[in-house]
């Protein structure tokens, strides 16, 4: 079995006599470092090679176990989206070790990742309040994992809590990120260190790896919790989305694009295809007729269905909450939205528009340019 090397940082915060209990099954090497974590590595000494600039897409692909202490009270524990089931079983116990040796019973983990089983090694209990990785969580959850945080970590001066995440960072930032902001409205003056540190955890450690619709959804309970976002409760009704600069997806141009739209995760809607050509300046109005009632939390996935060929490629994402919605319009540039913000084939100038009313009723709407046929 191989060797798992951990790399401790001084500017972790446990408490000083922090230590890991070695396991026969994995013995352990402690190295000083600079990440502020506790780090299990496939490859230190690739690492060490590694530019500043690409560090950090290096440390996404080759990490087995990352443990940070953001806090004294919050602990982050990051898996790989893909690692090998023994390693994962074997770092597992060892944290599970480290924390009952550490905080006894006094920690509650929260798993923002797929449920499954073998967590329970780290706690008895756990609470699943996982979403799909990449993804922004329902506002509702944000706001209910809060409140779970601070109600237990109000409770004994000793309780911490512990965020297990398999997959993208972005996760555990979104978590990390919308505590900061409720500690800041709920919480007292002596919190500031802490939010200092959670500030610094996210904009280090996960905002280079985050999706926009992550960003989005914190800035959605940030602007709730301050009064800067008001619910909108009317019904309202999806009539047209728009796409300008649709990108060239074929090696010989063009792109064939086709929505889905889902609502708290539901599919709701599905368009036609559209075969569509021309330069990153064209532009095409995907109508719905009559509008579709939406409301709540809202995930558009636009695809590109390929020539000659059953599969299919995501072109963006985006996830937005209607409470948002207030002059019955929004619009997303390309840095807004998931996975296209760092896609060369999309233009730099591309955006998506939608258009709502509140009636069913048809609308009509002015663009300057479409191109394109549809296709059931």
């Amino acid at each position: 079995m191989a060797t798992a090397v951990y790399q401790v940082s001084s500017s972790c915060v446990p408490p000083s006599n922090y230590q890991l209990a070695p396991s026969p099954e994995v013995p352990l090497r402690c190295d000083v470092g600079v990440m502020g974590s506790t780090k299990s590595s496939k490859s230190m000494d690739s690492r060490r090679k590694t530019s500043r600039s690409s560090s950090l897409q290096v440390l996404e692909e080759n990490y087995d176990l990352d443990l940070v202490y953001v806090t004294e009270r919050i602990i982050c524990v990051s898996f790989p989206s893909v690692v090998e089931e023994n390693s994962y079983s074997c770092n597992l116990r060892e944290v599970a070790s480290m924390l009952r040796s550490k905080h006894g019973h006094n920690y509650l983990l929260f798993n923002l990742s797929e449920k499954r089983s073998d967590i329970n090694q780290l706690h008895p209990k756990v609470l699943d309040c996982g979403w799909p990785d990449h993804h922004a969580p329902a506002l509702e959850k944000v706001c209910t994992i809060c409140k779970a945080m601070d109600t237990w970590m109000s409770a004994d001066t000793h309780n911490v809590v512990v965020l297990h995440n398999q997959g993208n960072r972005g996760r555990t930032g979104v978590v990390v990120a919308a505590y900061m902001h409720y500690s800041h409205m709920s919480g007292s003056a002596d919190q500031a260190l802490d939010r200092f540190a959670m500030k610094r955890f996210y904009e280090d450690k996960v905002l280079p790896v985050s999706q926009p619709s992550q960003k989005r959804y914190v800035g959605y309970f940030s602007g709730l919790l301050s009064g800067q976002i008001q619910i909108n409760n009317k019904p309202l009704f999806l009539h047209h989305v728009l796409l300008h600069g649709v990108p060239d997806c074929e090696y010989q141009g063009g792109c064939r694009p086709f929505l889905k739209i889902y609502q708290a995760m539901h599919p709701v809607y599905t368009s036609g295809i559209y075969n569509v050509h021309g330069d990153g300046q064209t532009s095409i109005c995907i109508t719905i007729e009559p509008g579709l009632l939406l409301k709540g939390d809202i995930l558009l996935k636009c695809y590109h269905k390929r020539f000659h060929s059953r599969s299919r490629d995501v072109i963006f994402r985006v996830q937005f909450h209607t409470c948002a919605v207030h002059d019955l319009g929004m619009t997303f540039g390309k840095d807004e939205l998931d996975e296209t913000f760092r896609d060369d084939r999309f233009p730099e100038h591309g955006r998506v528009e939608f258009i709502f009313s509140f009636g069913p009723e048809k609308i009509y709407v002015k663009h300057t340019q479409t191109q394109g046929k549809h296709h059931d």
